[in-house]
């Protein structure tokens, strides 16, 4: 990925302008983004956030994709490195399928299987990001953990060369740049002028696609005389030694010595050993003058040779031109390995088992930990249970619920302003004269807000809108803003309630933005959730309580102090029909592993969550009495007093 990066930075001619260090730095927070987001999307991690992120990435590269299939600056992206090589176009396609996963992804974030609690997850992130860091350091000084190259341990160079019989190879076309007298004109073989022409660049163009050989770049020639080793190196019957360095300017000369050291080894038993790079004879010159590098030198394409290994310098062993073995500059074999002739030695001989325990090695090496974690996790999440299950089995009394109860009320479009004004007096007067044991709160219409709010005590009766707009201000006739609201002195709203979904087709998107604003402007939200008749038919209300949350799970614990919940099955709401109690403490109580997976047990524990289908003072005290409802959301029983009351005392 660092040569990749290097490609784009000189096809797009910026190369020049970033810090040397710049490609290995990008390649290595490239490497920690995709396979840490890999990792929180398996495991379910933060998984609004990663969500996001991950599709934020595909909107990035996707454009990216679709220029270079366009430009082409290069010849693939090097999305899987070596593993598979795609063409632009190709990775284009791949990317478009990869945006659509993504956005599926973030718009249904919330479906995503959590496997880790949300108080585990900075252990589970550490190991990952720590695992990462690991393998790319280990990579970057030593040698890949696996080879997708041409060049692998056990590659036969020569077989690799070969061309089918029958199969047609690629066409060429080579393009020549020439410059006379500072004109500049392309000339072809069958054009190509006299020498009074100065040679200034040329470049291949594929005339005619055919079979290309994993190996088509691997020609030698000596240094000091022009000779040709190709055959020399890849026929010979004994080892022979590569010391590959690409780029003698940048090559690491911190082991020169053992270099030396290795190559007198060779001459001691007979072995071969040379040294191949793409520099300039002057920069080869300066080589040996510092290494004092008495080997000879051959001269190969560059590319080729970054192909071949992975690090400047880097050592492959050859036997019969196959890659016995490949070391980087900082395992290169010392006098504590080369004890004996190489055919003694397991270092000369070709281990084929390698690869499949180099697989096992690493996917044990990250897999086992990481379902270790889980279990851990697992088994202490059960501990805590049963630790609360005990410890509220002997002292019952150090487990009451402390979050609030409380009962609030939904005028909805009832009552004129006078009306309204009666309606809250006489509420403040009974609940002044008897104190509840409970919250409450009344949801007016926007009218009496201003008029209401004054005449009753706050400290007995809490004011609330029954919704506000999505915008913060500007031209919205007859919307009302949660600025508006909080200026009148009311503290609540009530948001996604059934009819504002049902017919005014209150979106996930729409709500969301309601709760910011509402929030921003200091009123606490009554978040209504709920199925219709269909839907709990189906037995999906669990499927859509949990979809409609997502317009408050994006927040944070501080912002999600100030929601109530408030479940409303819709189609137990002006039907006549009712919630039995163990179904509305069924849904409750999932409504509540909802928030506890989402922001863990204290913040569940502390929520309220309200009932709001046809509550009445006949059915009120069975189901508050379950331990997951705290209270309603009263429509029709809130315009009456007496009933209101009754409902009330349901906590007496």
């Amino acid at each position: 990925m660092q040569y990749k990066i290097q490609d784009y930075l000189q096809a797009f001619g910026v190369i020049s302008w970033v810090p040397v260090s710049f490609p290995l730095l990008a390649t290595a927070a490239l490497a920690l983004l995709e396979f840490g987001m890999g990792c929180y999307l398996l495991m379910g991690i933060r998984k609004r956030f990663t969500s996001l992120v991950v599709l934020v990435m595909m909107l990035v590269m996707t454009p990216f994709t679709l220029y270079l299939a366009i430009v082409n600056p290069v010849s693939d992206c090097g999305c899987f490195g070596d593993a598979l090589i795609l063409t632009n176009w190709e990775t284009f396609w791949k990317n478009i399928i990869l945006l659509i996963a993504a956005y599926s992804v973030f718009r249904w974030h919330d479906r995503v299987l959590r496997l880790i609690r949300p108080k585990s997850e900075w252990l589970t992130s550490l190991y990952i990001f720590i695992f990462c860091i690991v393998v790319f350091a280990y990579c970057l000084r030593h040698l890949p953990i696996f080879d997708f190259r041409p060049y692998h341990i056990g590659a036969n160079i020569p077989q690799e060369m070969v061309i089918p019989k029958g199969a047609k190879p690629t066409v060429y076309d080579t393009k020549f740049i020439l410059e006379k007298n500072g004109v500049r004109k392309e000339f072809s073989l069958d054009n190509y002028p006299d020498s009074t022409w100065t040679f200034v660049d040329s470049r291949s163009i594929v005339k005619e696609k055919g079979y290309e050989p994993p190996i088509k770049d691997f020609s030698v020639e000596k240094v000091d005389d022009g000779q040709d080793l190709t055959d020399e190196i890849l026929n010979s019957d004994n080892y022979i030694f590569l010391l590959v360095a690409y780029n003698l300017k940048e090559t690491d000369d911190s082991e020169m010595d053992l270099i030396n050291e290795l190559y007198d080894y060779c001459q001691d038993h007979g072995y071969g050993f040379y040294a191949l790079t793409s520099s300039l004879e002057g920069d080869i010159a300066a080589w040996r003058d510092r290494a004092g590098a008495e080997y000879p030198f051959g001269q190969m394409d560059e590319i080729a040779l970054k192909t071949i290994v992975r690090s400047n310098p880097g050592l492959i062993l050859l036997k019969k031109g196959v890659v016995i073995n490949k070391w980087s500059n900082h395992d290169i074999p010392d006098e504590y390995q080369l004890t004996d002739k190489l055919e003694n030695l397991s270092i000369g001989h070709l281990d084929k088992a390698k690869i499949p325990h180099k697989i096992l090695t690493v996917l044990l090496s990250f897999i086992l930990p990481l379902i270790l974690l889980i279990i851990l996790d697992g088994i202490f999440a059960f501990s805590t249970y049963l630790r609360k299950k005990e410890d509220l089995f002997l002292n019952p009394l150090k487990h009451k619920k402390m979050r609030k109860k409380i009962v609030a009320g939904n005028w909805k479009m009832n009552k004129n302003l006078q009306e309204g004004i009666a309606l809250a007096k006489e509420l403040n007067e009974v609940l002044t004269a008897d104190k509840p044991n409970c919250g409450v709160i009344i949801c007016t219409p926007f009218i009496h807000l201003a008029s209401v709010t004054p005449v009753v005590d706050e400290t007995i009766i809490g004011v609330g809108a029954e919704n506000c707009a999505d915008k913060v201000s500007g031209a919205y006739t007859g919307e009302v803003s949660a600025e508006m609201v909080a200026s009148t002195g009311a503290q609540y709203v009530i948001l996604g309630h059934s009819e504002r979904r049902a017919y005014y087709h209150e979106t996930i998107d729409i709500l969301t933005e309601k709760v910011k604003l509402a929030l921003a402007n200091g009123l606490k939200i009554i978040f209504c959730i709920g199925e219709v008749l269909e839907e709990r038919e189906a037995n999906k209300q669990n499927e859509v309580v949990k979809a409609q949350l997502a317009s408050v799970f994006g927040l944070s614990k501080e912002e999600f102090a100030n929601i109530i919940l408030a479940y409303e099955p819709v189609w137990a709401i002006g039907t006549g029909k009712t919630a039995t109690p163990q179904q509305a403490e069924e849904i409750h109580a999932y409504i509540r592993f909802l928030v506890a997976d989402t922001y863990g047990d204290t913040v569940a524990d502390d929520t309220t969550i309200l009932y709001g289908g046809s509550c009445k003072p006949s059915n009120a005290k069975e189901l508050f009495a379950n331990p997951d409802v705290d209270g309603g959301l009263i429509g029709g029983a809130a315009l009456k007093v007496a009933d209101f009351k009754g409902i009330i005392d349901a906590f007496k």
